[in-house]
């Protein structure tokens, strides 16, 4: 992906989709190809991965305490917190092939770090074109301020955060340098509800940092939240995906489908086309208006010679003749040959 100005990514191009994999890879790369696969052949522009580790992403703790944050994991006893989260997490050799099987099919691959070991790699090794900061880190502002210094263009999500948050951090980015800065609107609830999701914070982010594009980082479920995100002039819509919403794993319930995400990719096109332009232009050709607008006749059959008075005119289509617009003008000329009821008048019928 290519981050250059505002004009490019806000309200001029279509929004770029981003196919958000994570964990839904379940662990295992086969799948993990056939969704990379199912991802492509829906339309979307990049699939991305959540490059996180059982080292990076809990504290010890959280595996001793082994209470699992999504409701339908509380009561399993056939495995512990830190076991699948181990189990879900990719590797760098893995990431590596999946990113050479996303190269041979034409879409862009990304992962979100979550330590500057992952990071590194994903900008040195992968080649990454932008880094993704998840909602989680919005406010590890050292984190950010490391993620900054890598000289990539960064996308934000903004999930948890509040103004005030989310301007610290936009404000450390900038002093480490970095100015490829695009913000995501998120609510980080899976799913949220309609009343929380808050697509007028989109307009918020717009005003205060009408420098930077931006996007919406969606967990809702179905299709028509971010298609909304997309009318108010989304640059980027990231959305889970899955194959399979009944799949074991944290996020296949809350994420699109293959249907749901080509429906989701095709709206988004058409939305953005319809937008359009901010300057007021009929896109009508000239027959068509012609066919649609009205001109001036004669209420009655007049001779010429004879002067035209208010009572003589009406407005009828086709509007190939004198415009209403012209009536003034009209009003008190005379005709230069013999005219029949409804004629439509012309400037030649006219001296």
């Amino acid at each position: 992906m290519r981050l250059t100005t505002k004009k490019e990514l806000f309200n001029f191009c279509k929004p770029y989709v981003i196919a958000e994999l994570g964990s839904n890879h379940n662990g295992d790369m086969e799948l993990a190809k056939k969704l990379i696969l199912a991802a492509k052949e829906s339309g979307a522009d990049c699939v991305k991965f959540q490059s996180w580790s059982k080292d990076t992403l809990f504290a010890r703790v959280k595996y001793e305490e082994n209470y699992f944050i999504a409701d339908d994991y509380r009561d399993r006893s056939d495995y512990t917190l830190e076991e699948i989260v181990d189990a879900y997490s990719i590797s760098e050799s893995e990431l590596l092939q999946m990113k050479e099987y996303a190269d041979e099919l034409g879409v862009d691959c990304m992962s979100t770090p979550f330590c500057q070991a992952e990071a590194d790699f994903l900008v040195d090794v992968m080649s990454a074109p932008f880094i993704k900061v998840a909602s989680m880190d919005l406010n590890n502002y050292p984190f950010l301020d490391y993620l900054a210094r890598k000289g990539k263009p960064m996308i934000i999500s903004t999930g948890l955060s509040e103004l005030y948050e989310i301007d610290r951090a936009v404000k450390v980015i900038e002093e480490a340098g970095n100015r490829q800065i695009v913000i995501l609107h998120c609510v980080a609830t899976y799913p949220p509800e309609d009343s929380d999701v808050n697509l007028n914070n989109m307009k918020t982010l717009m005003e205060c940092y009408p420098d930077y594009p931006v996007g919406f980082s969606d967990h809702t479920s179905g299709i028509d939240i971010p298609l909304a995100s997309a009318a108010m002039g989304a640059c980027i819509i990231e959305k889970h995906f899955t194959l399979d919403k009944n799949m074991e794993g944290w996020d296949h319930k809350v994420s699109a489908n293959s249907d749901e995400l080509l429906a989701i990719v095709t709206g988004v096109k058409r939305i953005n086309d319809a937008l359009g332009s901010f300057r007021i232009t009929a896109s009508e050709s000239d027959e068509k208006k012609a066919e649609f607008r009205r001109s001036v006749v004669l209420t009655k059959a007049k001779k010429k010679g004879e002067v035209i008075c208010m009572e003589d005119i009406d407005y009828k289509r086709p509007g190939t003749g004198i415009a209403p617009g012209m009536t003034d003008f009209i009003i008190g000329m005379k005709l230069n040959k013999d005219c029949g009821f409804d004629h439509v008048l012309t400037k030649d019928d006219i001296v």
